[in-house]
């Protein structure tokens, strides 16, 4: 007769706990490479966004998207940002695409894959980058056609900058309420006008402990440096695990 085999529980032990450990090996280095793969996405589009802001300036002699112009006429309110176009026609609301992709985008490439909150300005679609707005982007209002001139700032032109490695056009925005579209730099640049929030406009470090930054040289990098001095006094909220990319404005302004 022949005898029937099975486990014995101390084997059945020995083998749960195998499992156990390889599980507690596995899971890290799967997370890991999760984050790794996000990273690398983010990193892309970025650069996409860097090539959209190149062929913006090649065909507006020199000069870089606004971050954001408010329009009224009649009816119908604008908040034209880089981004997106948000439009308000007599209650009737939509979004379009904004100044940086010239009516057409492919809307995703503004979506983070590490950052799962929801947009904090208006009806956005997506959200998780900023752009700089301490020095590139300028602002103005325009009403019934008419630029009002006092609101006028104009953005940089690209012949303007003297490093364009060193300089950030665009990263990850990030904020203690969610995310953020319009980069500061730690201290008041000369975009920021009456502007006194520059804590609002920090980047995340949510790759690891790192940011992905595009710079104006066209390339996208992560960077670990994290600096959380801005000298006002509402320095406190700036949020755990954001920060500026230098402890000055250096890594912002166009020199």
């Amino acid at each position: 007769m022949k005898q029937k085999t099975a486990f014995t529980l101390i084997e059945l032990l020995v083998v749960i706990g195998i499992m156990s450990l390889l599980m507690g090996i596995l899971i890290p280095t799967l997370s890991s490479a999760k984050q790794h793969s996000q990273s690398f996405v983010c990193l892309n589009n970025l650069r996409q966004m860097v090539i959209a802001v190149t062929m913006y300036a090649d065909n507006n002699d020199s000069y870089f998207p606004m971050a954001y112009i408010t329009e009224k006429n009649g009816s119908t309110r604008k908040s034209i940002a880089w981004d997106f176009t948000n439009v308000d026609d007599a209650g009737k609301k939509y979004t379009e695409p904004g100044l940086l992709w010239q009516g057409q985008m492919v809307e995703k490439i503004q979506q983070c894959p590490s950052f799962k909150d929801n947009a904090t300005w208006m009806n956005d679609p997506y959200t998780g980058y900023n752009y700089n707005t301490s020095y590139i982007g300028g602002n103005c209002a325009v009403k019934d056609g008419v630029v009002l001139r006092n609101t006028v700032t104009m953005s940089a032109r690209s012949t303007n900058i003297r490093k364009p490695e060193s300089c950030a056009i665009f990263g990850d925005g990030q904020w203690k309420d969610g995310a953020n579209k319009f980069m500061r730099s730690p201290f008041p640049g000369p975009h920021d006008g009456g502007f006194s929030g520059n804590w609002a406009g920090t980047q995340g470090y949510r790759h690891s402990g790192k940011t992905n930054v595009a710079w104006c040289d066209g390339s996208a990098r992560s960077v670990k440096g994290r600096f959380t001095e801005t000298g006002s006094p509402e320095e406190n909220n700036i949020a755990e695990g954001t920060g500026f990319l230098s402890p000055d404005n250096s890594a912002y302004d166009l020199k």
